[in-house]
């Protein structure tokens, strides 16, 4: 059987607290998953005509590059991945000289997925325009790839500019940026401006036409999928998959269509810690 690279999604999410989140983190380091990840979201909306429809976590979550952080210092190989951070909502010289020191710490364990963001409260709480946010987001990524290219750094754009200056740290080695989204223009953006491609999976229609997208744009990079069992909602299409009982053969479709990693989440359904554990535990041996 032919499966792709398999990593392990963080619970971040809710009031499970630091321990569940370092022992998903060392089981997967010691079973030998190739990576663990982490999402972003800044807020949930709690206004009384707010209507849920992506299907959003009510709790609050970890800060993503504060909880890989807290994950590299007690693990020592996996990956540590963004599935994504929005660049947006921070100084790019900040988040590139964040990112980086992280990189560092963890031994060149750092891999960042970034995407443009969607929900409108994020934006008004983080301050982000409304107009120009695409032209924003293009820009901040050129300008983490100035602060992680060679010294002196210098940048001079229309939303941001960086005097020249030494300007570090610097990644340990080239640093993986991965694009993310959900609609065609953003997929077609990280076949042009990234170096790969991260996924959220809803159903295999929607991640099969990302696919497509992403290499009919010209992307020829690594695709990580981030996918496990999820509750009904308007979003979801098709039959739930990614369980523990479905696992092997939504891996080998994930092959199949070309993913290179799948990081397996079973905090979607608010998995218990244990049940977690055992289930890659289980994976982990039917993998080998």
């Amino acid at each position: 059987m032919s499966y792709p690279e398999v990593g392990v999604g963080l619970p971040v999410v809710g009031l499970r607290g630091p321990d569940a989140v370092v022992e998903i983190a060392t089981a997967a380091d010691e079973l030998g998953f190739a990576a663990v990840s982490v999402f972003e979201r800044l807020l949930v909306p709690a206004a009384p005509d707010w209507v849920n429809h992506a299907g959003l976590p009510r709790e609050s979550a970890y800060d993503a590059l504060e909880t890989l952080t807290y994950v590299a210092a007690r693990t020592e190989r996996v990956r540590l991945h963004t599935a994504v951070l929005v660049p947006l909502f921070q100084q790019p010289v900040v988040l590139a000289r964040r990112v980086a020191t992280l990189d560092q710490l963890s031994g060149g364990r750092m891999d960042l997925g970034i995407a443009l963001g969607w929900l409108p409260e994020e934006f008004v709480a983080a301050g982000v325009p409304a107009r120009g946010r695409v032209a924003a987001f293009e820009e901040s990524v050129a300008v983490l790839r100035a602060c992680w290219g060679p010294d002196p750094v210098e940048f001079a754009g229309e939303h941001y500019t960086v005097p020249m200056a030494t300007l570090g740290p610097k990644p340990v080695a080239g640093l993986m940026l991965y694009g993310g989204g959900v609609a065609q223009p953003a997929i077609e953006r990280a076949a042009r401006i990234a170096d790969g491609l991260t996924l959220a999976h809803r159903d295999w229609e929607s991640t099969c036409a990302a696919v497509g997208w992403y290499r009919e744009a010209g992307g020829s990079g690594p695709i990580i999928l981030r996918a496990g069992p999820m509750k009904p909602h308007p979003m979801l299409q098709g039959p739930v998959g990614f369980t523990p009982e479905t696992i092997l053969d939504d891996l080998q479709r994930a092959a199949a269509e070309g993913i290179t990693r799948v990081d397996w989440d079973l905090n979607l359904i608010g998995t218990p810690i244990p049940d977690q554990v055992a289930a890659l535990k289980a994976l982990a041996g039917r993998l080998r």
